[in-house]
């Protein structure tokens, strides 16, 4: 597998590297489209690929690898609750434009090691630097907070993961990297973005996409809901009022 992803990797990069000074990644994924079905346990992705040095083997660059893999955006309404009186109440929100419904990073080593803080924001690497956009007035202490509190949240629930040394790199050229999808995750486009980082800099970086949908009976009923939205809720309506009045007849005898 190591030689065939090795031509794979210099077959697609040897027309970029005319006169190509920076390095090139050749990024590729395990599976490009994953089915969700009922008793959807979960997927295991691979994500491999190389890194092409246009210095060639007199080059002696040490690159660390940072794989980030996010799944579709949402806005979120955080709430939190508080005991009033002996009585938990909503003592106050935060909303977020778009949260990723889920986010994991792998990384060759610890990315405290790799970059600074400045640099970890701007490329999203870690769990601590996800752009979260939160909209209305809040006070940033409170912002802040609340961005942690959903991050807990969704580590707990599987969703947001960061795996340090979660990558591994042979040959100086080439790495995978293994990510579990967790059966929660939400259907959708999902990106895996890979980092090839040298001295502290990104120095190339490269994108694949794989997609996450709903198939069999669930997904046909997803795709009628999404089609034909009103005639849909006409019929749930339909269906919960007749099943209300079955099952009070039944009682009723």
């Amino acid at each position: 597998m190591t030689r065939r992803i090795a031509a794979f990797a210099l077959m697609c990069a040897a027309p970029i590297l005319m006169g190509q000074r920076e390095p090139v990644l050749v990024p590729e994924v395990s599976q490009s489209r994953i089915e969700v079905r009922q008793g959807f346990t979960g997927a295991n992705l691979l994500l491999y690929g190389a890194v092409i040095d246009p210095a060639g083997a007199a080059s002696r660059t040490q690159y660390d690898i940072v794989v980030v893999l996010k799944g579709p955006t949402e806005p979120i309404r955080l709430r939190e609750k508080e005991r009033i009186a002996g009585v938990w109440m909503n003592s106050g929100s935060s909303d977020f434009r778009s949260a990723p419904s889920f986010f994991a990073v792998a990384s060759s080593r610890p990315v405290a090691e790799i970059v600074d803080p400045r640099t970890a924001a701007i490329y999203e690497l870690g769990t601590e630097f996800i752009q979260l956009s939160p909209t209305g007035q809040i006070e940033p202490e409170e912002q802040i907070r609340f961005a942690q509190g959903l991050v807990d949240l969704r580590r707990r629930s599987g969703l947001y993961k960061e795996s340090e040394e979660g990558v591994r790199i042979s040959e100086g050229v080439l790495y995978q990297a293994r990510i579990a999808l967790p059966s929660n995750v939400t259907t959708g486009q999902y990106t895996a973005e890979t980092f090839a980082i040298a001295n502290g800099r990104v120095l190339a970086s490269a994108t694949a996409d794989i997609e996450v949908v709903k198939v069999g009976l669930e997904g046909r009923v997803v795709y009628f809901a999404e089609q034909w939205s009103l005639i849909y809720g006409l019929g749930a309506i339909f269906l919960s009022l007749s099943m209300g009045w079955l099952a009070g007849r039944l009682f009723a005898r």
